[in-house]
């Protein structure tokens, strides 16, 4: 997905400004999460209906984004 950042914000007066899917209190994180644990993108837009299929792979755009851009230094 190329532009995550149409559906994912990040508000101070949201979820303590953790990155949700816009519109909801729903935070990537959350996504994240279920999708490890096992939960189906039908499973997910069924339990939390304003997250859409869509939404579930801004999520994951998201995280990649951030994880390229993650930088570890290694000490020796």
């Amino acid at each position: 997905m190329k532009n995550w950042q149409e559906r994912i914000s990040i508000d101070q007066g949201i979820r303590f400004g953790k990155p949700c899917i816009r519109g909801t209190r729903i935070a990537v994180l959350d996504v994240l999460g279920w999708l490890a644990n096992g939960m189906s993108y039908e499973e997910i837009s069924e339990d939390f209906p304003p997250v859409t299929k869509e939404d579930i792979l801004a999520a994951l755009a998201f995280a990649a984004n951030r994880e390229e851009n993650t930088k570890i230094l290694i000490s020796a």
